[in-house]
Parts: structure tokens; sequence; C-alpha cells
């Protein structure tokens, strides 16, 4: 089978994340991908597939007889997308032998235009895959996921000869929560990849520090007729807090390696108000000083309008892996070469966010992150082409050769 048959497939399940949940997994959902996956395994001749009580999907394919000394490589990708754009059933939409140019997605009046998305031009003549364009399509990241099994499917059917190869499907990654309860053991790799990527051929082990930073205002409500100097507004007071970061400091405003300050929600009223934010740094230094200029707001604005008026809390998300990737470099060295041998460009390129293999390079699983040859994610404009896909299977299955061989 295809990836991108596949990918059609799993797409049609709804899987969104709910961060507003306190169960594992967030939302029940999730389990109706991980029993199709759990099936698919076993019937694709992994051994020892387990699917566990908060929705994480075990598996593995034994070594060849003679290769069982290689080191053990896994696989992994997330069964969850975003809650946004996924309010009802996707439906996947094909366009054969694509443009390159502007055109409608659907009829729902959104246009993949080049001018937005420069690299439209190159997928001239392929296959592009996108939603209706009323929902999320779920590439991020059940493109991973099709072409883990696809790659599989292929080793098995070729005989390649391999290593122990681990897999591995997760809950939750959309909502931060992905590698938390990750049974590194269980899994059984030494070290593995995330497919979780964007441009096929992207190898990423540079991420953000990351946290969340939630301001909560208490202001003063009493009747604007006689409010001089006793009415505090929360709302204004928020208003403040923002004015109070560089304003040249967002996601629109940086790239690369440049961190920000993202105000996700806000909400409020006269007696209090509620500001989000995501914080984003790849030096940890500058992480740092991303906070306590934060903390700073917080004590300023406490001693200009009183004590408790403005109350910041601090979460702590990610950290940057490539602390732990410098002492394994052979990762990195390994993906480029595959992606040569699959006749694909090498990207190293910092990830301008998080994934599970984060958390889990901290957990002792060193695990950068791969290209699924996917774009746009979180939004109605999210699109794949089967041609990328293929092309993300082939360096996966160069990967699995070149730790059978080489390492």
């Amino acid at each position: 089978m295809k990836a991108y048959e596949r990918l059609l497939k799993y797409v049609a399940i709804r899987t969104p994340s709910d961060e507003n949940s306190s169960t594992v997994p967030s939302s029940q959902c999730q389990f109706d991908l991980a029993k199709v996956l759990e099936s698919e395994m076993s019937e694709l001749g992994l051994q020892d597939v387990q699917l566990t009580e908060q929705c994480y999907l075990y598996g593995h394919l034994p070594a060849t007889e003679g290769y069982e000394r290689r080191p053990a490589i896994g696989f992994i990708a997330h069964m969850d997308t975003v809650s946004d754009y996924c309010e009802h059933d996707i439906t996947p939409v094909l366009t054969k032998n694509y443009s390159g140019k502007a055109m409608e997605i659907a009829k729902s009046g959104l246009i993949l235009d080049p001018a937005v998305f420069p690299h439209l031009k190159s997928l001239k003549g392929q296959t592009l895959i996108t939603s209706d364009g009323t929902t999320v399509l779920g590439v991020d990241d059940k493109a991973g996921i099709a072409e883990i099994l696809t790659m599989i499917e292929y080793i098995q059917d070729k005989n390649i000869p391999h290593g122990k190869l681990c897999i591995a499907f997760t809950p939750d990654e959309e909502v931060g929560r992905g590698a938390e309860h990750f049974d590194v053991e269980k899994f059984g790799a030494d070290y593995a990849y995330t497919l979780d990527g964007d441009t096929e051929g992207e190898i990423q082990y540079e991420n953000f520090n990351a946290c969340k930073a939630c301001f909560d205002v208490r202001g003063f409500s009493v009747h604007p007729g006689s409010s001089k100097n006793t009415m505090i507004n929360a709302s204004l007071v928020a208003m403040e807090i923002n004015q109070l970061l560089p304003g040249c400091e967002t996601p629109r405003g940086t790239e690369d390696y440049e961190g920000f300050y993202h105000l996700e929600r806000m909400s409020g009223d006269c007696a209090s108000a509620n500001l989000s934010y995501i914080v984003r740094d790849h030096d940890r230094n500058l992480f740092e000083a991303r906070k306590k200029t934060l903390r700073l707001i917080e004590k300023n604005l406490n001693e200009k309008w009183g004590e408790g008026t403005v109350t910041l809390t601090i979460t702590e998300q990610y950290q940057n892996m490539a602390e732990i990737i410098a002492g394994c470099m052979h990762l990195i060295d390994y993906a480029k070469s595959a992606c040569e041998a699959a006749g694909v460009t090498p990207l190293i390129l910092p990830i301008r966010g998080g994934t599970d293999g984060c958390q889990l390079s901290f957990k002792g699983l060193p695990c950068p992150n791969l290209g699924t040859g996917g774009h746009a994610f979180h939004e109605p404009y999210e699109h794949i082409t089967a041609e990328a896909m293929d092309k993300s299977v082939n360096v996966i299955i160069e990967l699995v050769k070149l730790y059978a061989t080489q390492a």
C-alpha cells in the first residue's frame, strides 16, 4: 500500500487532543485510530504489539538473523491532531497533476497561493492532497504514521536485512504531553527518530526551550461615574502587560533561531483578565532572560497598581534537545546520508517548536526529527503530495539500511 493511501484512511478518523482535559489521553477519540493501527501493525508482522490504557501503541520488528547486534532503531509519530479546525468530519481532496499555481481548496473559498506558500511552485505535476478547506487535513502527524508503516511493509516485502526496529505511536503531542507517559524501556530502542517535520529531507535536532506564561489580572470594579482614583480596569492592565513586551519579538517578526513571545489567547473585563503566552528561544540564556522580563513586568505592575493585581504563572514545557544529540551526532550524519541515498536534499533546520523527541531525548532516548513532506500544519491550508510521502518513506528505508550495514 502506498503511504498516501494510508494517510487517506487515517485522516478520516478524527483525533483532536484537548488541552483543557486532565485525562490521559486527553480525548478518547484517539483510541479510534490507535485500534486501527494496532490491527495493522499485527498484520504487518510486528511483534509484541501493545496498546496501553493511556493510548500509547508499541511494537517491534525483530532483527534479521545475524543482525541482532546492530543498534535498535526506533520510529515514532503521534496520533492526535490540533483541535482547531477539527469540529467535524475531515474530507481529503486529491488534485492530480497540480499546476503549481494558485487554486481554490475544493469550494471553500480559501486560496492555496504560491505568493503565500512559495514551495507550491515546486509541487507542479504532483498529486496534491488537501482537506476540503473547512478543516485541517491531519498530515501532522498522520503522514508520519503512514510513512513508518509503509517502510515496515517495504522492509518485509523486499527482505531487507535490518537490526531491531521499534515502532511507537503516541497521543497528546499537540498539547505538549505526548512523551510524559512514554515507556522508553518498553519501547526498546537505542536511538529513535520522530517523523513529525515538514518538507521531505528535513533533519531537526535543535528546538526551542519552551514555557507557557499566564498573567491573571485582578481589577477593582466600581461604578464608572464614581471611580476617580479607585477603579483598576483589569483589561487595561492586561493591555499594559502586552505593551511592555518587545513588539517585534512575535512569531511574525522572527525566524530561524530567533525567539519570541506569542500571545495565544486573552479574555477579560473590568474586574478580571487573563493573558496566555507561549515563550520560546533556542538559546538557554536568552530563554531565561525572557522569563526574567516577564517576572519584572509582574513586579513593576504590582508596585504600580497594588500587590496582588498581577499574578504570573510560568509552566515549563520542554528543552533544546541539541545538548543531548551532541553526544550522538551519528543520528544526524546517517540521516543526511539516507537523504542523499534516496535522492532527497538534506535540510538541517532548527525546529521553531517542539516534538515528542525533545522530551524523549532528555528521558534517555536521543530522538531527532525528520520531515514528512507536509506543509502549513494546524490550519485548513495544510497539504502534502503523494510524491513527497514516497520520498520520505525512501529516506527512512535508507536509514534502516545504513544502521544495519555501517553502524
